[in-house]
């Protein structure tokens, strides 16, 4: 597991811009190195999310006990995560209500339940990493895969803040790339205008931590279903081969 977070943060490092898939406006989403088996990852990102997400976004089909499959003791969720309620088995809800949230915002902010299963993980991480200033918004932030966004970049303190341009992606002859969609492919080129508390790759590993919690917090039960899934295939392998055996040996006489 350690070598593995080392192999991340290189990759990080490295290809932190690392285009994929286009989004509906042309601009190409970064890829999320999560992995839900990363204990440390997501213990991270639950208090990222917690620290910052919570005092905005519900998540009211997660009960703050499960956090104990993250690793947690009871004691640590009550001492370090518990904030917006007073037991542990309460839902992760929010105090603020919605109609104040929609006349402060515009529109009330979304439960993130399962925000990673509508979105999808690298939606997520190239969301949180693509905030810029833009003096034009009602709260001073934008966003490169959510133009005019309403929501101002809560983590702006970690990661700074930052210009944006658009830098028109080419193919190998020359010509601009373009989607499945047609439209023009463009690259997010960003310029940090107020240097932030964490380096730049410091805060792509927030933002991943962040979102492999978000990826884990829509399925808690994957982990478990995959290994069920694993065993059940194996069993399935086993008694296709102890029925083979049988069969030929009910059939060994037979010419």
């Amino acid at each position: 597991m350690n070598m593995k977070n080392i192999l991340i943060v290189s990759v990080l490092a490295l290809l932190s811009s690392a285009p994929v898939n286009a989004v509906e406006v042309g601009v190409k989403l970064d890829r999320a190195p999560i992995d839900v088996a990363d204990l440390v990852s997501l213990q991270s990102g639950a208090r990222t999310f917690v620290n910052n997400c919570l005092n905005c976004h519900s998540a009211s089909l997660m009960r703050y006990n499960r956090l104990r499959d993250l690793g947690l003791t009871e004691a640590q969720i009550k001492d370090n995560l518990l904030f917006t309620a007073e037991k542990v088995g309460e839902n992760m809800n929010i105090a603020m209500p919605k109609g104040e949230a929609k006349e402060w915002f515009g529109v009330a902010p979304p439960d993130l339940s399962v925000i990673a299963r509508a979105r999808g993980a690298d939606w997520l991480y190239s969301y949180l990493r693509g905030f810029y200033r833009d003096e034009t918004r009602p709260t001073g932030w934008n966003n490169t895969v959510f133009p005019n966004v309403g929501m101002p970049h809560v983590l702006w303190t970690l990661q700074g803040q930052m210009s944006y341009s658009q830098e028109v992606v080419k193919s190998a002859d020359g010509q601009p790339l373009k989607d499945g969609h047609g439209e023009i492919v463009k690259k997010a080129r960003f310029e940090t205008l107020v240097p932030g508390s964490q380096s730049a790759l410091e805060y792509n590993i927030t933002a991943r931590d962040l979102t492999n919690f978000l990826v884990w917090m829509g399925e808690p039960g994957q982990l478990q279903r995959r290994q069920v899934g694993f065993i059940v295939l194996m069993v399935l392998g086993v008694m296709l081969v102890l029925t083979w055996l049988l069969k030929r040996e009910f059939w060994k006489d037979v010419h």
